[in-house]
């Protein structure tokens, strides 16, 4: 495999070498250039272009998040970004990931992790400590519970609770045609037939059927 260039952009200088020391001790990748600002970077990315690049999201100016959107406005889908931060929040996370970042690795992270990470990469993985990944997946599951609106959320707990189309229609004030039109729109975003699969495919997502 040929070598790999990495970019490395920290502002903690003995983290820095850290890292540059770690990467270039393997057979498949060397630091082509070591920064502790976002400005700094961006003024060499062009020159070096860089294939990875491990960022921080807390630095001098410009912010990390910032940072990888103007790298990606540079060099595109050429180049692999992954996060290196202590912050392990939601927020920084996913601004990563919509920024434009591959990954996401807490500095509390060992050496064979991070270097996981970059073979991750190479390999078209999208590397993430396993408590950001639980995170994104707990996320993700929570948007699915919330893709049904709140009178969808009424009608599937009422139907849990074995109310027939008219009397759930009698209780929200609706007709029954509205009723058969928020069931279309259940079964179509949970994926399911019929009134059973929806309850079950509803609670096995993780949700607490609301109360009316």
């Amino acid at each position: 495999m040929p070598i790999k260039k990495v970019m490395i952009v920290e502002d903690y200088e003995v983290l820095l070498e850290s890292y540059k020391e770690i990467i270039n001790n393997t057979t498949n990748f060397r630091v082509c250039g070591a920064y502790t600002s976002c400005e700094e970077a961006l003024e060499h990315i062009e020159n070096l272009s860089p294939e990875f690049i491990l960022i921080d999201i807390s630095l001098p100016g410009m912010s990390g998040i910032e940072g990888i959107k103007a790298i990606k406005a540079i060099l595109g889908d050429s180049v692999s970004i992954i996060v290196v931060s202590v912050h392990e929040n939601s927020t920084h996370v996913f601004d990563a990931l919509c920024a434009g970042a591959i990954g996401y690795v807490t500095k509390s992270s060992g050496e064979k992790e991070f270097l996981n990470a970059l073979y991750q990469a190479i390999n078209g993985g999208a590397p993430m400590s396993t408590n950001i990944a639980r995170m994104v997946v707990e996320s993700f599951q929570k948007n699915d519970c919330n893709e049904l609106t709140s009178r969808e959320n009424k009608v599937i707990t009422l139907l849990s609770e074995g109310m027939t189309y008219n009397q759930i229609a009698m209780t929200l004030n609706l007709s029954i045609n509205t009723i058969k039109y928020h069931l279309r729109n259940i079964y179509g975003k949970l994926y399911v037939k019929n009134k059973y699969e929806a309850i079950v495919e509803y609670k096995k997502r993780g949700c607490k059927l609301n109360s009316v």
